[in-house]
């Protein structure tokens, strides 16, 4: 086949793990992989991401499903998590993610409330929770969906239903309202 071909190096050692190593015209281009049966994932081609709302209090109008601003981004390995426009998650590698809510809500009128957390994929609702919170307090509600995604057209956004008007309020932190997700494994 000529000279211009390259050589693949494959050599293991008493753990089980196998080393592939390409030749590489700039840098080392070397990949070790466990000893796995299946799909084999690079870490550094598994998004995540973790995202926050920060700003004034946001009043959900009741019995109405409002999606929730995610403004803020903890991190997002992949640039997958739209915190301008969508404030939405699509990841472009195919696989399994897990995703998780935290959704604190409140109520500052005389009357309690009764209100719905729920992940939306694909603009349809997948997974919901349910909590009440009295008259003048605040609650959280926490829930997660392991979801599959396409790579290319998926993706995933957080609702909010209250049967009164309620609210969720602004912080400077991500505990009170957060989105995150990561990937657990490759389609």
């Amino acid at each position: 086949m000529g000279d211009s071909m390259s050589s693949v190096v494959i050599s293991g050692d008493t753990s089980g793990a196998i080393t592939l190593a390409a030749p590489s015209v700039a840098g080392t281009n070397t990949a070790t992989l466990p000893a796995a049966t299946g799909t084999v994932m690079v870490s550094g081609n598994m998004p995540a991401f973790s995202a926050y709302y920060v700003g004034s209090s946001q009043t959900p109008a009741a019995n109405t499903w409002t999606k929730i601003i995610f403004n803020t981004k903890n991190f997002d390995t992949n640039t997958n998590f739209d915190a301008t426009t969508n404030y939405r998650f699509t990841p472009t590698v195919a696989g399994y993610y897990q995703i998780n809510l935290i959704c604190g809500i409140g109520q500052n009128g005389s009357l309690n409330t009764t209100y719905y957390a729920s992940i939306y994929k694909n603009g349809t609702g997948y997974s919901y929770s349910i909590n009440n919170t009295a008259s003048g307090a605040y609650s959280n509600n926490s829930m997660n969906a392991l979801i599959y995604f396409n790579g290319t057209t998926d993706y995933v956004e957080a609702y909010v239903n209250c049967t009164n008007q309620g609210f969720y309020a602004g912080a400077s932190n991500s505990g009170f309202m957060m989105l995150s997700g990561s990937m657990v494994r490759a389609a």
